[in-house]
């Protein structure tokens, strides 16, 4: 099934949306670096599921002796999915660290031990309950080729589907 995205194209510096469509779901998405526009979806957002997807996503380091910030931090809730341009906020919202600070949410992610440690790092946010999904599945199958598995194997290995990045897409 192609994949398909709608650019809502907003007259705002601030922000824009998307809406990426694929296999029959719709997935609505904010990019921003405004953290006005964080602490609005963070409201906005239905919080009442308690798993959160979280990647974040860096330049590459071409230095040895120099390490890139994270570039972007990517939370998904259901739906509904956040791209934060940290490398180019102003500021970071009270209500990010309250967020991410918050043990009654998991943080899912492949690999997200690293990305984790980076965002304390960088930024000094703190994520308080975050589980990697290729170890979960690795344990709860007993299977440890999955510990090694991406998004994209447990994807196909688990839900039957195999998906392909957009080029270009946001």
């Amino acid at each position: 099934m192609a994949i398909s995205i709608v650019d809502y194209e907003l007259p705002y510096d601030s922000h824009n949306e998307y809406d990426v469509s694929f296999h029959g779901d719709r997935i609505h998405t904010l990019v921003t670096h405004c953290s006005s526009m964080v602490d609005s979806w963070l409201a906005q957002t239905n919080l009442q599921s308690r798993i959160v997807g979280l990647d974040v996503e860096w330049r590459p380091n071409f230095n040895r002796s120099m390490e890139n910030p994270v570039a972007t931090l990517q939370l998904c809730v259901g739906p509904d999915c956040l791209i934060y341009q940290l490398l180019h906020t102003q500021g970071i919202p009270q209500a990010l660290f309250a967020f991410l600070a918050n043990r009654s949410y998991t943080f899912v992610g492949v690999g997200i031990g690293s990305d984790v440690e980076k965002l304390l790092l960088d930024y000094g946010l703190h994520v308080a309950n975050a589980v990697d999904l290729a170890a979960f599945a690795a344990d709860r199958f007993r299977s440890s080729e999955l510990r090694n598995a991406g998004l994209k194997g447990l994807a196909r290995r688990f839900w039957g589907r195999r998906f392909i990045s957009p080029i270009g897409s946001p």
